[in-house]
């Protein structure tokens, strides 16, 4: 390890192998956030709440999720991010398994504020975790492919849900997201080398009072302008099913299949967003572009039928799977934010994301209850575009011509 937090190349099929395990793990990872959408409506059977109550569940994991993000990237950067990503996979799992057993609804929602803080604390530090693993400029791929798994995971957590909730009912179906993310976490503990992911190397020198990565403006630009995104895929896929159900009449098979079509395509973007994050620096666009269209076709939803609902989850999802691959590549390049810092960093832009999509969802399912659907999606396609003015706020990135990025460059004290 130098000073700099970074480790000794790894040889091809050990960082392959490891990015493979990661992969499985964000994908299980991914599938207990959403498993729940499909079992709403049976929650409100069993403890008598309609969608106002939804959105707070749903709003509950995400503000843990969320709060926990920075302090995730502190612990990373003192007790590196592999023990600290895996430590909270574990916690996630144990959490979301113990939500089947909840013998009320308001220690459902407990519950699910302590999966959230294991979201939280796998998060960040693996993201940082799988950019250790290559040297620079060979991180877009694995980066981008880790980031859109979350798609693949969370449509299997939708569709599964909605195919075993009548057989299982939806404490077991709960439980089973629990076992499936334990069994990746498992493998990564023997996958991932010990020798990655490790602290940085503090060598001595003063370290500033507020780490850098709090106080750059990028990171803040970021994470305030995609706070209505994170809402509108957070409040899409979790009440696309119910919505379906409710507005349509569709089998809950159906809705599921349906649900599926708003995650899993975003598994493009991610692949398709993270090289080419890497290989222009016009990020300003990239997001700006990406998002608009996204939403633009959400607007549609209230409108259309089967088929359509499909081509608007499809387009819909590829695009916020391009923005997320983007923001997750781009600090990287920051040479305001040293390489120890980056989950640090992706820690403090998802927290402000995930703090304020929690409180979007929650207006969304108030919205939804007061008046319809139709407005709630039109409602949360307006928030979306809105905090995008911040924008504004964001540095340009520095081109390869202005010399090395911060990962590749020496920790500043």
């Amino acid at each position: 390890m130098g000073a700099n937090g970074s480790s000794p190349p790894l040889a091809p099929g050990v960082a392959a192998r490891a990015t493979a395990a990661l992969i499985a793990l964000r994908i299980a990872y991914a599938y207990n956030w959403f498993d729940i959408g499909p079992a709403l409506r049976p929650i409100g059977v069993t403890f008598d709440v309609g969608p106002t109550q939804w959105g707070i569940l749903v709003a509950a994991f995400l503000v843990s999720a969320g709060v926990f993000q920075v302090p995730a990237g502190f612990l990373a950067r003192r007790y590196g991010s592999r023990s600290i990503s895996l430590a909270g996979a574990g916690l996630l799992a144990t959490g979301a398994a113990a939500c089947g057993a909840a013998p009320t609804f308001a220690v459902l929602v407990a519950l699910r504020l302590i999966a959230g803080v294991g979201a939280a604390l796998f998060f960040s530090p693996a993201i940082g975790l799988v950019g250790s693993l290559y040297p620079p400029g060979h991180r877009g791929v694995p980066v981008g492919v880790f980031s859109s798994a979350f798609s693949v995971g969370s449509a299997l957590g939708i569709v599964i849900t909605a195919l075993v909730l009548p057989t299982l009912g939806w404490q077991l179906s709960l439980v089973l997201g629990g076992v499936i993310l334990g069994v990746p976490t498992v493998v990564s503990l023997v996958a991932v080398p010990a020798s990655v992911g490790k602290a940085p190397v503090h060598d001595g020198a003063p370290r500033p009072t507020v780490p850098a990565a709090l106080r750059y403006r990028g990171v803040w630009a970021v994470g305030i302008a995609f706070i209505g995104l994170e809402g509108a895929t957070s409040s899409t896929a979790q009440f696309i099913v119910p919505w379906a159900e409710t507005v349509h009449g569709w089998s809950t098979a159906l809705a599921g299949v349906v649900g599926m079509m708003f995650v899993l395509p975003s598994f493009a973007g991610g692949p398709l967003g993270g090289p080419v994050a890497e290989r222009h620096r016009n990020h300003r666009t990239q997001f700006l572009v990406a998002t608009l269209v996204g939403v633009g076709v959400l607007a549609l939803l209230p409108w259309v039928g089967l088929a359509l609902a499909v081509v608007v989850g499809v387009v819909f999802a590829v695009c916020y799977g391009f923005v997320y691959a983007v923001m997750y590549v781009v600090p990287h390049y920051w040479r305001e934010v040293p390489p120890g810092e980056i989950p640090l960093a992706i820690g403090l832009l998802n927290a402000v994301q995930l703090a304020g999509g929690a409180a979007v969802s929650a207006v969304f399912g108030a919205v939804v209850g007061a008046t319809s659907y139709a407005v709630g999606w039109e409602v949360l396609v307006g928030m979306t575009v809105i905090f995008l003015v911040a924008l504004v706020a964001l540095p340009p990135t520095p081109t390869p011509s202005d010399g090395p990025p911060a990962a590749a460059a020496p920790a500043r004290p």
